[in-house]
């Protein structure tokens, strides 16, 4: 198994946090993502010492300006890892989306505790993100 191993308890809540992930970024819903955010979520990175964001509004801030700078995503694949959420992304609408023929696929590994998203990883490829998850500190 990857990531922790968590309790039945805490399964089932990763798997309702999934789910509702997958429906906010589906939906382009901001709100409902916020709030499946904990108030000191990171983001950034895999091993940032000092993530870009630290909190739930810095998070925010930075989805806010994507949208607005007119990057979109759509959701290819959601898959829970033990506690944690691997976030499939195609990409579109910016540079890097644009390199590629305006889509670029993208990773995001969500860590979720007591019900609420507090990590969040981003990746390039999907076989780096799996291997982040693998980690035993994971």
């Amino acid at each position: 198994m990857t990531g922790n191993a968590p309790s039945s308890e805490e399964a089932a809540s990763s798997e309702e946090v999934a789910r509702r992930v997958r429906t906010a970024l589906e939906g382009a819903d901001l709100c409902l993502f916020a709030e499946l955010l904990d108030p000191e979520v990171h983001w950034g990175p895999p091993g940032a010492t000092s993530p870009p964001c630290r909190n739930r509004e810095q998070v925010m801030a930075w989805y806010e300006r994507g949208r607005a700078a007119g990057t979109r995503a759509r959701v290819s694949e959601v898959e829970l890892l033990g506690n944690q959420i691997l976030v499939g992304l195609v990409v579109t609408g910016n540079e890097a989306a644009q390199e590629r023929g305006d889509g670029a696929e993208r990773w995001q590994l969500l860590t979720v505790r007591d019900g609420r998203v507090t990590d969040i990883v981003a990746f390039e490829r999907r076989a780096e993100a799996v291997a982040w998850a693998s980690r035993p500190s994971a």
